[in-house]
């Protein structure tokens, strides 16, 4: 079971404004070659990740190379941290942490300080999480003195995958991403503790070195200039080309206001996510075919969307409670789930009992949800049409509630796209909500909120 999370303070002193989401379906990276070395012994990366669906195949944060069998990396291995330096395809110097990064909900600062000068080989690779440098390793293979790196050379680099082929992909949110050429900075030099004991980010001041940049992912274009989504701020202009992305990657769910996303350590076994969380394909399977948000509610007025993209007449929307079976209960039919939803048939349910609501829902059309958990009701929307002629589901909630979704047959496959603010479709019209968070299709009611952790904290 996953803890909801219930809201929090925010520091306000420096703000993260973008995130840039990789889609591993759509072989998303960004890749640029310098045109001459910078320093190939001291450097310093710092960014934030959010990961999306874990699994075996290794995920590329960050690589470069000669060849296949000369190559650096910063990686996520399944659930660990990787630094990787291999040499002629015999030689491996790698850090392996033994913590695990499990958490889809979170962001995490990650920041890899490299001088391989220093006489003390610990000290060659410093590997900072939140704030902390890390201690624990299952594997610490340290560089030998003045190995001389691949991630400065004047080679190809890539952000997202391998960089010899087109593999191994990032999926996930990458935010404000650093790198120094020349310095070997701390972590303390990127962020710092808030008064709550939270590791927040800060504006960098120190100095970037020619080779160095700051992608901030600001602008939607799809060149390797100051419009594009690769974009340097340093001031360098080492600007990156864009791959297999969309004007929807850049997104507003970043380290300082955190959006929901599809849970995948809360879904059942047939449901494959992508797109950094936010779409899942849900196939038809006995009466596992759920999955939930990675945020709950128990108070407050939340606005999501969920557009439908088959034409399987079989999906089901819904806000559910914390205590649903989610590998073993079906929404739609199961009395004992403490729930309330709207089928693409037309039906509404509550607590699995059905009787007629609206409109029946199909391929493309995108279903609203304003669940207002304070007044005990809920009122479901199609392509911004509020049902039933805009009259409320009466329903007592009780505890917490996230968003969820389903596919209610036992064949076929619904694939959803979630929307909490964040959209992975294209929007048309642009609408935030009463707080100037998210970006929806439909305006949310006045006074409905995205699920981000600045509305919760106000309101959750």
């Amino acid at each position: 079971m996953v803890f909801p999370v219930v809201g929090g303070t925010q520091d306000t002193g420096y703000e993260i404004e973008n995130s840039l989401r990789f889609n591993e379906d759509d072989s998303a990276y960004l890749n640029k070659t310098f045109g001459s070395e910078g320093s190939k012994r001291t450097m310093t990366f710092s960014f934030w990740i959010k990961r999306g669906e874990f699994g075996d195949e290794r995920y590329f944060l960050y690589s470069a190379g000669a060849d296949a069998n000369n190559r650096d990396a910063i990686a996520t291995m399944d659930e660990s941290l990787d630094i990787i330096f291999q040499r002629n395809d015999t030689t491996y110097y790698r850090l392996r942490t033994n913590r695990l990064f499990r958490d889809p909900s979170a962001w995490y600062h990650i920041v890899v300080a490299i001088d391989t000068t220093d006489g003390t080989s610990s000290n060659r690779i410093k590997l900072y999480v939140n704030g902390v440098q890390e201690s624990s390793f299952a594997t610490s293979d340290y560089p030998t003195q003045n190995l001389d790196l691949y991630f400065n050379d004047d080679i190809a680099q890539t952000i997202g995958r391998y960089s010899q082929s087109d593999s191994n992909h990032w999926d996930g949110h990458i935010a404000d991403f650093y790198f120094i050429d020349g310095t070997q900075y701390a972590a303390s030099d990127f962020g710092k503790t808030d008064d709550n004991g939270v590791w927040i980010p800060k504006k960098f001041t120190g100095t970037f070195g020619s080779n160095g940049y700051f992608l901030e992912f600001q602008q939607t274009g799809t060149s390797a200039n100051a419009s594009g989504k690769g974009a340097d701020t340093s001031g360098n202009d080492n600007h990156w080309d864009d791959n297999g992305m969309t004007a929807e990657d850049i997104t507003t769910d970043t380290p300082t206001n955190n959006f929901a996303t599809w849970n995948p350590l809360y879904k059942a076994s047939n449901v494959t996510l992508s797109n950094g969380n936010c779409k899942a394909a849900i196939a038809g399977s006995g009466q596992s075919r759920s999955v939930m948000s990675t945020i709950a509610v128990a108070s407050g007025k939340w606005y999501w969307e969920i557009k439908y993209t088959t034409d399987v007449e079989a999906g089901f929307v819904s806000a559910i409670t914390t205590d649903f079976n989610v590998y073993g209960s079906s929404l739609s039919n199961n009395g004992s789930s403490d729930n309330v939803g709207y089928i693409s048939g037309g039906n509404k349910y509550i607590n699995g009992s059905a009787s007629s609501y609206g409109n029946g829902w199909d391929d493309g059309d995108i279903v609203g949800v304003a669940l207002n958990i304070d007044d005990d009701e809920v009122v479901f929307y199609k392509n911004g049409t509020a049902q039933n002629s805009g009259t409320a589901i009466s329903k007592t909630f009780s505890g917490f509630y996230y968003a969820s979704a389903q596919h209610t047959s036992s064949s076929g496959t619904s694939n959803f796209e979630v929307n909490f603010g964040n959209p992975t479709f294209s929007i048309s019209s642009g609408n935030a909500d009463g707080n100037g968070y998210g970006n929806f299709e439909y305006a949310p009611p006045s006074g409905f909120y995205a699920l981000c952790t600045k509305n919760l904290a106000e309101y959750g």
